[in-house]
């Protein structure tokens, strides 16, 4: 049974039952009240880490299974530890190994996990729009843990919670996503989080690598920009996001070879000079050290890309509460 009343629980906001989503696949649909609801929850399961012994016992009895159909360090592992430290039961499920290698289709997985007792399922998948085909066909709450090239909705929310713990409200702050942002479901989620929190984006990389209709689509909302000149995009900007540059795109002839990307885009100390003084430098991980972001950036003053693992686990024991807690309301 689901245990909300532990002395031991941390501080959240009274508005907790405002979280109404049985599943979170994206950011483009989340309100500036629902982002700011996860922001504040977040905060008092940070508390929590601090503390001695960095667990509770809120979601004592939900069932949490992680269904990975992709290989992953920090998400996988975050959402792992984010779900003990809340008490919760966790099972770690893999493509490989399972049902899936005997023909097992998604729907047939998940409705497996939901009779064998799922409450919530993080699932991260090759294949843009999977999270949602699931939570088509489960009760289970349904987490997006990244899909293809689409959407990593808690990446961005922890990217958000990072910022804002730095530059405090976003809302006018200049930020740049620069890489390889067609491919990017990273990139596509921190634009909408960032757009519904006030912030100005501008997103920046070699054409190629710049997908039109999001850039539009963007536009005309206002606040974001697309540009190819690097030197313009960093300037006076408040905080830095590099991309992980996928090298095969080389492969495919998006752009013409690893040293001219590298010439162009790479966020290096001579280009962060060009950003305003103190500016955040970011990166969702894992990094190409030399290629999309120098070593000497990478683990400069100005980085906080440690500190976006570690907030990692707050926001997502934040994610995890609010999802239970709604279902058990």
């Amino acid at each position: 049974m689901l245990e909300l009343r532990n002395p031991e629980a941390p501080v959240i906001p009274s508005e907790t039952n405002a979280w109404t989503r049985k599943d979170l696949l994206d950011t483009d649909t989340m309100t500036a009240a629902e982002i700011q609801l996860v922001m504040e929850t977040a905060d008092g399961m940070r508390e929590v880490r601090s503390r001695p012994v960095a667990k509770v016992a809120t979601l004592r009895g939900v069932t949490v299974i992680t269904l990975f159909y992709e290989q992953s360090t920090r998400t996988r592992a975050s959402f792992e530890v984010a779900a003990k430290a809340l008490g919760a039961d966790v099972v770690n499920l893999t493509a490989s190994g399972s049902s899936v290698e005997k023909g097992e289709t998604l729907i047939d997985t998940v409705r497996t996990l939901e009779a064998i007792g799922a409450d919530l399922v993080v699932m991260r998948h090759g294949k843009s729009g999977a999270p949602y085909l699931a939570a088509r066909n489960t009760a289970a709450g349904i987490i997006n843990g990244g899909d293809g090239t689409h959407a990593h909705p808690t990446q961005a929310l922890l990217d958000l919670f990072t910022m804002r713990r730095h530059v405090g409200d976003v809302a006018g702050k200049k930020v740049v996503i620069v890489g390889d942002v067609l491919h990017s479901r990273v990139a596509r989620s921190n634009l909408w989080t960032l757009l519904a929190s006030g912030a100005d984006v501008t997103l920046c990389g070699p054409a190629t690598l710049l997908p039109r209709t999001l850039a539009s689509q963007a536009s005309e909302l206002g606040r974001c920009t697309v540009t190819t000149n690097m030197d313009h995009a960093i300037a006076g900007a408040d905080i830095v996001m590099a991309l992980r540059m996928q090298k095969e795109r080389q492969e495919k002839g998006l752009i013409p070879s690893l040293r001219e990307y590298i010439t162009g885009f790479q966020v290096n100390a001579r280009r962060l000079a060009l950003a305003k003084p103190g500016a955040l430098v970011m990166h969702p991980g894992p990094m190409n050290e030399g290629i999309e972001i120098s070593p000497e950036v990478a683990h400069g003053m100005a980085s906080v890309i440690e500190e976006q693992v570690a907030n990692g686990v707050a926001v997502r024991m934040a994610i995890l509460y609010l999802m239970a807690t709604a279902r058990h309301a």
